[in-house]
């Protein structure tokens, strides 16, 4: 069977990348040739910023979740409130996001990227020193809105700028995402005892990661360019815009996405607090959290590997929510005796982020509909995953206890693997628009 960058390749690339390939089987007329391309360098510096980039696409969300009871008792927040705190990130995904495919075409998507970067130290500079709920949020909300435009143009970077290896790429910043999201919830607690019990400082520490992120893109920021030297603008004669709400295979894989996103934003959010009310200290749960993100680092190579060979990616999409209704059964009935075993297994099921990432590029036969899917894919997905946390939060106040949080997670496990049996299929959003 072929491997994954030969199936990804399949389809031409966009108009940003090069001119189509020889796979394509009606090759579209030659245009003119661009100027000189970028050189290698700016191949390396793209490389390193992806990795750079990924690895602050979830601190800002897991090392809350370790130190959640912290910070509600220094801003005095309810249950409700922490709930509603929980349900930011994929708000300002959904919200910020939709802007994320206009603002790459105008000022180029290695500036929007070192934008996001900006805004991702900036927020978590802010955010622990406000003093108030509000500017906690608010603060918030600017860190997210990097991390935002950020999630959407990473598929579209790997498309552009390395056609011929966007399993590859993919793989890479996907383990680069997992291993930031497990080392903010692994450390985040033990940093903040180092740095004297601050849960400010505890949290505050995560902008210098963010700040480092911002260099590789420095160079690049003037490049309006994609790969092999395209303009990014619109060029005439592009063909218009697919009516991708016409698609059941992108519908699939927004509801699939949203409700992946829902799981982990859940488990970001309330794991943590889920093992420490069993009865497990505050360390132990932060790297417990840290263990279920950590699976993502090489299965995060794996899943887009085996994925990119199969034409129907439904088989993984099964087995990755029987993981996840196991862990789940597992954490309602013996949180803290089978706790690591419960988080390995609730790491393996949230592994359909990449999964979710590598259909993307899969379910597309353009460069250009890869940034329309992912834009929509993703927006309506955060958009579907918004009331999950904020609901949990309100069941958990007003039951007293995690069984009916517990169950709402389970529960949303079996239309996660309907929407992504559906999203799997054989097929591409051109044929069905």
């Amino acid at each position: 069977m072929p491997d994954d960058e030969t199936q990804l390749q399949t389809s031409p690339p966009s108009r940003h990348t090069a001119t189509a390939t020889a796979a394509v089987d009606s090759p579209a007329p030659q245009t003119s040739q661009p100027t000189a391309g970028p050189g290698p360098w700016a191949f390396r510096l793209i490389a390193v910023g992806l990795v750079l980039t990924a690895l602050n696409l979830r601190p800002a969300i897991t090392s809350l979740g370790a130190l959640l009871e912290e910070v509600r008792d220094g801003l005095h927040m309810s249950g409700s409130v922490a709930g509603v705190l929980t349900s930011v990130p994929p708000l300002c995904f959904a919200v910020f996001g939709i802007m994320a495919p206009r603002l790459a075409r105008r000022f180029g998507p290695a500036a929007v990227v070192c934008a996001g970067m900006v805004a991702i130290a900036a927020g978590l500079v802010i955010r622990p020193f406000v003093g108030s709920t509000a500017g906690f949020l608010a603060a918030s909300a600017l860190a997210l809105m990097g991390i935002a435009v950020s999630n959407i143009l990473m598929p579209v970077i790997v498309k552009r700028w390395f056609p011929d290896r966007v399993g590859s790429m993919t793989g890479l910043y996907s383990m680069a995402l997992a291993l930031g999201t497990a080392l903010a919830a692994a450390v985040t607690v033990p940093m903040t005892d180092a740095l004297g019990g601050s849960w400010n400082a505890g949290l505050g520490i995560w902008a210098v990661l963010a700040a480092a992120a911002v260099l590789p893109w420095i160079p690049l920021t003037r490049d309006r360019r994609g790969a092999h030297g395209q303009s990014t603008a619109p060029q005439h004669g592009d063909a218009p815009a697919l009516r991708i709400t016409r698609s059941r295979t992108a519908w699939g894989l927004a509801c699939f996405f949203g409700l992946q996103a829902t799981a982990a934003y859940i488990a970001m959010g309330w794991m943590p607090q889920i093992f420490r009310d069993a009865g497990v200290s505050a360390g132990t749960a932060g790297v417990l959290l840290a263990v279920t993100m950590a699976m993502g680092v090489p299965l995060a190579f794996v899943i887009p590997r085996v994925a990119a060979r199969m034409k129907n990616q439904g088989p993984i999409v099964v087995f990755l929510c029987v993981c996840g209704l196991i862990g789940y059964a597992g954490l309602y009935l013996a949180p803290a005796g089978g706790a690591w075993a419960w988080a390995l297994l609730l790491g393996i099921a949230n592994c359909a982020f990449p999964l979710a990432l590598t259909m993307i590029g899969m379910r597309s036969r353009s460069g250009a509909g890869v940034v329309r899917l992912s834009a929509f894919a993703q927006s309506t997905g955060y958009l579907i995953s918004i009331p999950g946390p904020l609901l949990v939060g309100v069941l958990y106040q007003h039951s007293g206890g995690w069984g009916l949080p517990i169950a709402l997670m389970a529960g949303l496990m079996v239309p996660q693997m309907v929407a992504g049996i559906l999203a799997g299929r054989d097929r591409t959003i051109e044929d069905e628009c």
